[in-house]
């Protein structure tokens, strides 16, 4: 093959490699979007249909770890007086593993805690993407970090000290 074969080659491969991408972007986008409007929504069965089995959410206190049967149990209540959780997001970013079955995002939420970072980590399930792992934090600004450390502190030395005991 000459050189200008491969070139055509390689640019075809590239093109459709970036074609792909941005297909599972927008599945991606698309998955998010859902997710989310599901908790504004109340929608329990379509908010942890997003979750694989074996997904983690960790929210925003420091004890909030939780596979999904736990999370589950924890969120029910709020789904059950429609009322849950409304994020939209402001701003996502996107990223993949080269095999394209992996990817990790991230994003700036408005939320009724004002804005929260969101991050996760997403695979391909068949023909679908679901949600493997799940980071929601509230935000700080800098300039206000001893204020919020002031706050914290009678709560978390707490939870650092039986912490520590079981090290």
């Amino acid at each position: 093959m000459n050189a200008k074969k491969i070139f055509v080659v390689l640019l075809l491969l590239a093109v459709s490699n970036f074609q792909a991408q941005e297909k599972a972007k927008q599945e991606i986008n698309t998955m998010l979007n859902t997710w989310h409007k599901a908790a504004a929504v109340a929608n329990y069965k379509d908010y942890f249909s997003v979750l694989t089995d074996d997904a983690i959410y960790i929210g925003t206190d420091a004890t909030e770890n939780w596979n999904k049967t736990a999370f589950q149990a924890f969120a029910k209540p709020y789904f059950d007086k429609e009322k849950a959780w409304n994020f939209t997001s402001i701003e996502r970013h996107i990223y993949f593993s080269e095999d394209g079955k992996t990817a990790w995002f991230d994003e700036l939420l408005d939320t009724q805690m004002k804005i929260c970072r969101g991050s996760g980590v997403a695979i391909k399930i068949k023909n679908s993407w679901k949600i493997k792992h799940y980071v929601l934090s509230m935000t700080v600004p800098n300039d206000n970090t001893d204020e919020v450390v002031k706050i914290k502190s009678p709560i978390e030395d707490v939870l650092l000290s039986k912490t520590k005991k079981m090290q």
